[in-house]
Protein backbone atom coordinates (compact mmCIF):
# COMPACT_ATOMS: atom_id res chain seq x y z
CA UNK A 1 0.00 0.00 0.00
CA UNK A 2 1.29 3.59 -1.23
CA UNK A 3 0.76 6.16 0.96
CA UNK A 4 2.36 9.90 0.14
CA UNK A 5 3.04 12.64 2.09
CA UNK A 6 5.36 15.80 2.56
CA UNK A 7 9.02 15.92 4.13
CA UNK A 8 10.17 19.05 5.78
CA UNK A 9 12.42 20.36 3.44
CA UNK A 10 9.87 20.50 0.69
CA UNK A 11 6.68 22.47 0.52
CA UNK A 12 4.02 21.15 -1.92
CA UNK A 13 4.73 20.04 -5.44
CA UNK A 14 8.17 21.45 -4.79
CA UNK A 15 8.08 24.38 -7.37
CA UNK A 16 9.35 26.95 -5.29
CA UNK A 17 11.37 25.01 -2.19
CA UNK A 18 13.37 22.70 -4.83
CA UNK A 19 15.08 26.01 -5.91
CA UNK A 20 16.18 27.01 -2.63
CA UNK A 21 19.82 25.31 -3.33
CA UNK A 22 20.24 24.36 0.74
CA UNK A 23 16.90 22.80 0.65
CA UNK A 24 17.56 21.07 -2.56
CA UNK A 25 20.38 19.43 -1.31
CA UNK A 26 19.06 18.00 1.86
CA UNK A 27 16.58 16.30 -0.22
CA UNK A 28 17.47 16.20 -4.01
CA UNK A 29 15.32 13.43 -5.31
CA UNK A 30 12.55 11.51 -4.11
CA UNK A 31 12.69 8.54 -2.69
CA UNK A 32 10.35 5.35 -1.68
CA UNK A 33 10.59 4.14 1.63
CA UNK A 34 10.25 0.64 1.92
CA UNK A 35 10.32 -1.71 5.29
CA UNK A 36 13.33 -4.01 4.82
CA UNK A 37 11.16 -7.23 4.90
CA UNK A 38 9.28 -5.73 1.81
CA UNK A 39 12.52 -4.76 -0.17
CA UNK A 40 13.93 -8.45 0.69
CA UNK A 41 10.77 -9.69 -1.09
CA UNK A 42 10.32 -7.26 -4.11
CA UNK A 43 14.38 -8.04 -4.56
CA UNK A 44 15.26 -4.22 -4.01
CA UNK A 45 17.96 -2.86 -1.82
CA UNK A 46 18.87 0.23 -0.37
CA UNK A 47 19.91 2.93 -2.26
CA UNK A 48 18.69 1.02 -5.51
CA UNK A 49 16.10 2.07 -8.09
CA UNK A 50 12.56 0.94 -6.89
CA UNK A 51 9.55 1.39 -9.56
CA UNK A 52 6.40 1.53 -8.49
CA UNK A 53 3.18 0.50 -10.50
CA UNK A 54 -0.67 0.95 -9.81
CA UNK A 55 -3.43 0.67 -12.29
CA UNK A 56 -3.11 4.02 -12.98
CA UNK A 57 0.80 4.27 -14.10
CA UNK A 58 4.32 3.99 -12.57
CA UNK A 59 7.13 5.90 -11.22
CA UNK A 60 11.02 5.25 -10.65
CA UNK A 61 12.75 6.46 -7.46
CA UNK A 62 15.22 5.71 -5.23
CA UNK A 63 14.49 2.84 -2.92
CA UNK A 64 15.22 4.11 1.08
CA UNK A 65 14.62 0.46 3.37
CA UNK A 66 14.04 1.74 7.06
CA UNK A 67 12.57 -0.17 9.92
CA UNK A 68 10.61 2.66 10.81
CA UNK A 69 7.87 2.09 8.48
CA UNK A 70 4.68 -0.82 8.55
CA UNK A 71 5.48 -3.69 6.89
CA UNK A 72 3.64 -3.82 3.90
CA UNK A 73 3.56 0.36 3.35
CA UNK A 74 5.42 2.12 0.59
CA UNK A 75 5.91 6.08 2.19
CA UNK A 76 6.43 8.76 -0.91
CA UNK A 77 6.52 12.20 -0.89
CA UNK A 78 5.05 14.22 -4.38
CA UNK A 79 7.03 17.17 -4.32
CA UNK A 80 9.04 15.74 -6.98
CA UNK A 81 7.32 16.23 -10.52
CA UNK A 82 10.45 13.61 -11.74
CA UNK A 83 9.02 11.12 -9.74
CA UNK A 84 5.14 12.10 -9.14
CA UNK A 85 3.56 10.07 -6.43
CA UNK A 86 0.36 11.27 -7.00
CA UNK A 87 0.60 9.95 -10.77
CA UNK A 88 -0.14 6.37 -8.85
CA UNK A 89 -3.12 7.63 -6.73
CA UNK A 90 -6.57 8.23 -7.80
CA UNK A 91 -7.98 11.42 -8.58
CA UNK A 92 -11.84 10.38 -7.48
CA UNK A 93 -13.23 13.43 -5.08
CA UNK A 94 -14.78 12.62 -1.67
CA UNK A 95 -18.26 13.90 -2.23
CA UNK A 96 -18.74 16.13 0.82
CA UNK A 97 -14.89 18.08 0.68
CA UNK A 98 -14.34 17.34 -2.71
CA UNK A 99 -10.55 16.43 -1.74
CA UNK A 100 -8.93 13.94 -3.81
CA UNK A 101 -7.39 10.00 -2.65
CA UNK A 102 -4.13 11.34 -3.07
CA UNK A 103 -3.06 9.80 0.03
CA UNK A 104 -3.09 6.06 -0.77
CA UNK A 105 -3.43 3.30 -2.82
CA UNK A 106 -2.07 -0.46 -4.42
CA UNK A 107 1.00 -0.42 -5.67
CA UNK A 108 3.19 -3.48 -7.19
CA UNK A 109 7.38 -2.74 -6.24
CA UNK A 110 9.68 -4.08 -8.14
CA UNK A 111 13.75 -3.21 -9.02
CA UNK A 112 13.90 -0.83 -11.72
CA UNK A 113 16.97 1.08 -12.88
CA UNK A 114 17.61 4.42 -12.09
CA UNK A 115 19.84 7.28 -12.94
CA UNK A 116 16.99 9.81 -12.09
CA UNK A 117 12.97 9.31 -11.22
CA UNK A 118 11.04 9.05 -14.21
CA UNK A 119 6.93 8.66 -14.48
CA UNK A 120 4.99 6.03 -16.69
CA UNK A 121 1.68 6.09 -18.23
CA UNK A 122 -0.31 2.98 -17.78
CA UNK A 123 -0.35 0.49 -20.56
Amino acid sequence: MLTTGRVLEHYHGGTMSRRVTARDWLVPEAVAELHPADAMRAGVTDGAGVRLRSRRGAVTARARLTGGITPGTVFMPFHFAEAAANLLTHAALDPVAKIPEYKACAVAVEPAQVAGAACEEPR
